[in-house]
């Protein structure tokens, strides 16, 4: 057993799920996914060669009649959102390390649903309308990610890149792209008990975004942690992943720009959630699957809601 948890843990691997999701505003809660990256298919791989990884998003959330939010160039009352997203994401890392690290590259591309409902405030009026959408989301490059495993820990940072690549109108409050860049350097520590099964992982990082030309909107900076917790416990022929996830998000600068028609509009949101996965060595390679549940439990201009996200991670 002690050989395979040692396999097992040289060929953790990392996932990111990248979405476009609009389930708030455009600086409230920019493209953070809570709770995406924090448990132990997170992490960067260690091992050299290829990880492919599909996975499913779903977010089902909505606000208070009172709470309004700034969209697309609109003021938008009674937000109700549905969005369901398939990533398809792919990593290489190099058998050479590069500054002592194991170095990785990658991207993913996303595929978005969307529906929407909302009321648009504009002259005194409240006028309801409801707006579906769907197609080629915004991809995000990781040119750089480096690995450092020292016995039972790991350390990592990487820099996700988010490019707008996916369809932005101004006036429609449904959309696939955000139409900005956003850049998330983030660092990872985890430690893993061969022994006992049990391992915890902290990631955080730092989203900065350049402005949003068409609307003339210019999303503050924000700052994420996400954290997880997980017993790993011998089934069949792999392992079973039993855990918690945690998160924390808050935007710690303001909007600004002649389209922050609602100010500084600094978002957060916190919430903790079941995580349960199956981990299954194939000769020298790894596939993992884990499901996760994450509920929002503290949102401040935010939509509040429900995100499901479901992983299957390959590396050979």
């Amino acid at each position: 057993m002690f050989k395979f948890m040692s396999h097992l843990f040289k060929s953790a691997v990392f996932s990111l799920a990248l979405s476009s999701l609009v389930y708030a505003d455009e600086g409230g809660a920019g493209r953070y996914v809570p709770g995406n990256a924090a448990t132990l298919i997170d992490l960067p791989p260690t091992k050299g060669g290829w990880v492919i990884e599909p996975l499913y998003l779903h977010y089902s959330g909505d606000a208070a009649a009172s709470k309004r939010f700034p969209n697309a160039g609109l003021v938008t009352s009674n937000l109700d959102v549905t969005s369901d997203a398939f990533i398809l994401g792919g990593l290489y890392t190099f058998e050479s390390p590069i500054l002592g690290s194991h170095y990785t590259v990658g991207a993913f591309l996303p595929y978005q649903w969307m529906s929407v409902t909302a009321k648009i405030q504009a002259l005194g009026y409240s006028i309801p309308r409801k707006e579906k959408t769907d197609g080629i989301g915004d991809i995000t490059l990781i040119p750089a990610m480096m690995a450092w495993k020292f016995d039972s820990w790991q350390i990592s940072t990487f820099l996700p890149i988010y490019a707008p690549t996916g369809d932005f109108k101004k006036g429609s409050f449904a959309n696939v792209g955000k139409n900005y860049w956003t850049f998330d350097p983030t660092l990872q520590f985890s430690y893993n008990n061969q022994k006992s099964g049990f391992n915890a992982s902290v990631f955080t990082g730092v989203m900065l975004n350049t402005k949003n030309e068409k609307t003339d909107y210019q999303s503050g900076s924000s700052f994420h942690v996400d954290a997880s917790v997980q017993q790993l416990l011998p089934v069949g022929s792999g392992f079973l992943s039993l855990g918690f996830n945690a998160f924390y998000y808050e935007q710690f600068e303001g909007d600004s720009g002649a389209g922050a028609k609602l100010g500084s509009f600094k978002g957060k949101t916190a919430g903790i959630g079941p995580a349960l996965g199956y981990i299954l060595p194939i000769g020298e390679n790894t596939l993992v699957l884990e499901a996760r549940w994450l509920p929002e439990l503290e949102t401040r201009k935010r939509l509040e809601g429900d995100f499901l996200l479901f992983k299957l991670v390959y590396q050979f």
